[in-house]
């Protein structure tokens, strides 16, 4: 009897001091990261389709075509793993990755707008339209990552919770920064109704597009 009251005296306490709240918001944050990640990881499955048709019709475009397999080839060299969160250093460089494909999959559809067959392609189209909705999908669940480790973290910091985190280990976890969320934050568009571009002058082509990326 006195075991079982010393039991329900601890749990009343524990909850009193933040531990179920620490807790629930724990697993939201696991949630919502692993949101996160498989977005990401829808992302950089279509960019090899993507990169192989917009090769067909601009394959001599070698160095955006290459710099965005290479960031894709970055981003799958990081272990995108649930404790990818605990580590600061880790997801930071896992996020700056991230920024980096979205740059180059901007640039990549912003040199097809100079190839009016490859915009008409019904294959390009069906990939440029799963881009863009996925790139909605992260903004989301990057939103809702923010917010899960934003009520995480006030209570880790906050007290009497605190001391309740400091004795069974919750410390905060990182977030997306100003810096990365504008690297990352824009999807990437090609406006399929603006009609096709004028064709620059023969002397023009190879500047615009070698000082363009």
């Amino acid at each position: 009897m006195l075991r079982w009251l010393m039991v329900t005296l601890m749990a009343l306490t524990l909850s009193g001091c933040g531990y179920n709240t620490l807790q629930s918001t724990d697993e939201e944050i696991k949630a919502t990261w692993a949101e996160v990640l498989n977005q990401y990881q829808r992302r950089a499955d279509l960019v090899p389709n993507l990169v192989n048709v917009v090769k067909g019709y601009a394959a001599h475009e070698k160095e955006v075509l290459t710099r965005v397999t290479e960031a894709r080839a970055r981003v799958g060299a990081i272990q995108a793993t649930p404790e990818l969160i605990n580590d600061e250093a880790a997801f930071q460089k896992f996020i700056a990755a991230q920024g980096e494909l979205t740059g180059a999959i901007s640039r990549l559809l912003l040199v097809a707008e100079n190839y009016p067959q490859l915009k008409a392609d019904g294959l390009f189209r069906d990939l440029q339209a799963q881009l863009e909705g996925t790139e909605n999908r992260i903004t989301v669940a990057r939103k809702r990552y923010i917010e899960a480790v934003k009520t995480y973290n006030v209570t880790v910091r906050s007290f009497p919770s605190n001391i309740t985190a400091m004795l069974f280990g919750f410390k905060t976890k990182p977030t997306f920064t100003v810096e990365n969320e504008a690297a990352i934050a824009a999807p990437p568009k090609v406006d399929f109704g603006a009609p096709p571009p004028a064709a620059p002058a023969a002397g023009d082509a190879a500047g615009s597009l070698s000082h363009g990326y």
